[in-house]
C-alpha cells in the first residue's frame, strides 16, 4: 500500500518519533517537491529528521492538473493530492480540517497522525499511544484537545 504525505501530519509524527510507523504500515511513502520544501525549511521544529526520512521518498507533480474546490489551499497541499491522484495511492496523510475536506470530497481517501498512532497500536508496533498523544498535546502543533481525547478513547486508554 502507498501512503502519500502532507506536511502537518509528518510533523507531528516526527514530533513523538513515530514516523517508522508510516513504512511499517504502508509499502511506500512519497511527498511532493512542495512538502518536503515546507518541512525541511532550515531551523524549524523536526527539519533535520524529516529530510533523512523523506530523502528518496520526493516525487515531481505536474501542478497543471487541477482539484475541484482547491480554492485557499497551500501548494503542498494540493500537490499532495495531485500526487495521490498521479500514483493512484491507497491514503493520504493530511491533518488539516479544511484540507482534509477538499481532499474528500475529491474521493481521496485520508487518515491524519492520529490514525497512523492508532493503527499502529492496532498493528501492536506500540503498546500505548498516550505518551505520544501527550507529546501532541504539549507540543506547538494545534490539535482539540477532545481530538486528543478520542484518539485515546479509541485506543482504550482512556473511559
Amino acid at each position: 500500500m502507498l501512503i502519500v504525505a502532507d506536511s502537518s501530519a509528518l510533523v507531528a509524527l516526527a514530533a513523538c518519533d513515530a514516523l517508522e510507523f508510516l513504512t511499517a504500515l504502508y509499502d511506500d511513502v512519497k511527498v511532493p517537491q512542495a512538502v518536503y520544501d515546507e518541512v525541511t525549511v532550515s531551523g524549524k521544529s523536526e527539519a533535520e529528521s524529516l529530510a533523512n526520512f523523506l530523502k528518496k521518498r520526493v516525487v515531481a507533480v505536474d501542478s497543471m492538473q487541477f482539484l475541484l474546490a482547491a480554492g485557499g489551499l497551500g501548494r503542498g497541499e494540493i500537490e499532495a493530492m495531485l500526487l495521490y491522484k498521479n500514483l493512484a495511492a491507497d491514503y493520504l496523510l493530511i491533518d488539516d480540517r479544511r484540507a482534509r475536506a477538499i481532499a474528500e470530497s475529491n474521493e481521496i481517501r485520508c487518515v491524519g497522525a492520529l490514525g497512523i498512532l492508532l493503527l499502529a497500536k492496532q498493528q501492536n508496533l506500540v503498546r500505548e499511544i498516550g505518551p505520544l498523544v501527550e507529546i501532541l498535546r504539549l507540543s506547538s502543533l494545534h490539535y482539540s484537545p477532545n481530538l486528543l481525547d478520542k484518539a485515546l478513547q479509541l485506543a482504550g486508554e482512556r473511559p
